[in-house]
């Protein structure tokens, strides 16, 4: 007689407490989305941005996303300082394949996440889409992994510093409202092996 399957632990439901606190998060979290695309900090902005948060929470619930960080604010300063960084870094890169004239290469890069909740996924598909040169063009929730549509990449190397630099982006998220043991495994090595790197289009393969 073989012995019984062992019974995956489910899920705690959540408490009001705890439900209130996502609801919170998730509109606090939209609506810094939406300021961003505006790309204007205003009053208007941000109401606006609360309003279309909360509607769209009531019309289309997303599922429960449990939260069991804590925010660090010095982390999360230095989060903000290097993401204004990499913004006006990669917009005059940009601007200069722009003025070049030459069609810049481009490559489709998949990047596996080490750290595979939705909540890091979205925040790190939203930090990387905000910047320019780069559109998040699926995101697999099963495996954590983002595929992302890079500008201005001309050989593996570029490919691979990319990569890198999405796991660096994502430790620096952690970082700043990751719980301990996301915080261990992204300052960890990367225990999955690299994925095979996404040729270049028109570069030599």
């Amino acid at each position: 007689m073989s012995p019984p399957k062992p019974v995956a632990p489910t899920n705690p439901p959540l408490t009001r407490s705890a439900r209130r606190r996502n609801r919170i998060i998730a509109v606090t979290g939209l609506t810094i989305v939406w300021v961003l695309l505006w790309g204007t900090l205003s009053w208007a902005n941000v109401l606006s941005g609360l309003v279309l948060s909360v509607l769209l929470l009531a019309v289309f619930p997303l599922p429960p996303v449990t939260f069991a960080g804590r925010i660090r604010p010095v982390a999360l300063a230095r989060f903000w300082v290097r993401f204004l960084r990499d913004l006006v870094v990669a917009s005059a890169q940009i601007a200069w394949l722009a003025l070049s004239g030459k069609p810049p290469l481009s490559a489709i890069i998949a990047v596996p996440l080490r750290v595979n909740t939705d909540l890091n996924l979205t925040l790190t598909a939203e930090a990387l889409s905000l910047v320019p040169g780069s559109l998040i063009i699926e995101a697999d929730r099963t495996t954590g992994t983002l595929y992302v549509h890079v500008i201005g990449v001309r050989s593996r190397e570029e490919v691979e510093r990319f990569r890198q630099g999405v796991l660096d982006l994502e430790a620096r998220i952690v970082a700043a409202i990751g719980s301990p043991d996301e915080l261990r495994r992204v300052t960890q090595p990367h225990l999955a092996g690299p994925s095979e790197p996404a040729h270049p289009e028109g570069a030599p393969r």
